[in-house]
């Protein structure tokens, strides 16, 4: 390799992981990594079990909506919180309830009393911590990096979670199958310890991250999005995508065990499948340069993400489903990451948290919802791919009606 080969190939790895350069994020990004693994291990090991128990795709759908709910309701609240109160110390509280709450699913499940009750109400609760972690979380990026790698910092967060969804789920697959549930749900609770003490080991500015107590009421955030035409529409497709496109996910089960025929294990793969593409999405968005156009790549995924899962629900060989749940997968986090990034670095810092909470509202409030009224139909009409594919196409009509609406959006 010649001399100015290597130092391309060096500038060129320095360029995808330029974030990492801010300690308070190597910190972070180390810690999430393990604890992200264990929460799609547990994600995947929940689904399961919830199946075993019930053998109802309604409440397969309803165990993910019983965590969305919260977020729902008090998402919003919480992105005033996010800008009033140092959001490491939000992130601290969050992840050590989280934590207990993985104990208490796995002590239930290693004693053999779990029941469909237990779950619920334990994924509820979670919803509330999720509520309060998730705009905290999405804020604190830009403490951490700055604006000036805010966009390579999202990716990279993309790419832990996604790079968890592919090691988490396969391990979870393979977990349940030979010994249970339970295994999953203990690593989970004590993989919080790597995020909890990356948290605490940051040294961080107290006059800059101290909280705002500007413009705490919520309707400023509003009001905000109501006057800023472009990140309305952002706010909207990602919404359409959200709830009518991720409708899959939480029937994945039924797809592993009823449709494909591939058990557990196949239903860590097929998860594992839609975690690799989305990495794969992750590392390019990382090596995106500021001047890249955002916009026309945005469009190019949010639109192709319904097509693709269409073609998912109507295949029956396992390869082309890996193959189409992987290109799910790459879609929705490009979609997902690049609307992330261009709202925050249109909004006020001020108004960060609360303008966050309402993408986490639409991204992790809405998406369960349509995953159980997907399985509520399912159930009435007995064809899940089905169900999923019409739900898909009025999620495609209505990106289109905003790519119509607002062609401006591919040039940002």
């Amino acid at each position: 390799m010649s001399t100015s080969t290597a130092l391309s190939s060096s500038r060129h790895r320095a360029a995808i992981f330029r974030a990492l350069r801010h300690r308070n994020y190597r910190l972070f990004f180390i810690g999430q990594l393990i604890s992200l693994t264990g929460t799609w291990m547990q994600s995947v090991a929940q689904g399961w079990l919830v199946l075993r128990l019930s053998d109802s795709p309604f409440l397969l759908g309803a165990a993910a909506a019983a965590n969305s709910l919260p977020v729902l309701l008090l998402s919003l609240f919480a992105g005033t919180i996010a800008d009033r109160f140092p959001k490491r110390r939000i992130l601290l509280i969050t992840q050590s309830t989280a934590m207990v709450l993985a104990a208490i699913l796995a002590f239930l499940t290693f004693s053999s009393v779990v029941q469909i009750w237990h779950v619920l109400i334990l994924a509820l609760l979670l919803g509330v911590v999720n509520a309060f972690d998730a705009p905290a979380r999405q804020a604190f990026t830009v403490e951490m990096v700055g604006r000036e790698d805010l966009l390579n910092a999202i990716a990279l967060n993309s790419s832990i979670f996604n790079g968890a969804r592919t090691v988490g789920p396969a391990l979870a697959g393979m977990v349940v199958a030979w010994i249970g549930e339970g295994p999953a749900f203990l690593f989970n609770a004590l993989s919080f310890g790597a995020v909890l003490t990356s948290l605490l080991l940051m040294r961080l500015d107290t006059q800059l991250h101290r909280g705002s107590q500007r413009g705490g009421m919520l309707r400023a955030g509003l009001a905000y999005i109501a006057g800023e035409p472009h990140v309305r529409a952002l706010l909207l497709r990602a919404g359409a995508v959200s709830f009518f496109c991720f409708v899959h996910i939480p029937l994945l089960p039924i797809f592993a065990r009823d449709i494909l025929q591939i058990g557990a294990t196949g239903l860590g793969w097929l998860s594992a499948a839609s975690g690799c593409g989305s990495l794969v999405a992750a590392l390019i968005l990382a090596q995106l340069r500021d001047d890249a156009p955002r916009g026309k790549l945005l469009s190019i995924a949010a639109t192709m993400y319904a097509p693709l899962l269409i073609m998912f629900t109507q295949v029956r060989s396992l390869s082309f489903a890996l193959l189409f749940i992987g290109l799910c997968g790459w879609a929705g986090v490009t979609t997902m990451a690049l609307t992330n990034t261009l709202i925050q670095l249109t909004v006020p810092d001020e108004l960060r948290g609360r303008v966050m909470s309402v993408f986490t509202l639409l991204l992790m409030g809405l998406s369960p919802l349509g995953g159980m009224l997907a399985g509520s139909i399912a159930e009435l009409v007995g064809s899940v791919p089905t169900v999923i594919a019409g739900s898909a196409v009025i999620g495609w009509l209505l990106v289109l009606l905003v790519e119509w609406q607002t062609p401006q959006l591919r040039r940002l």
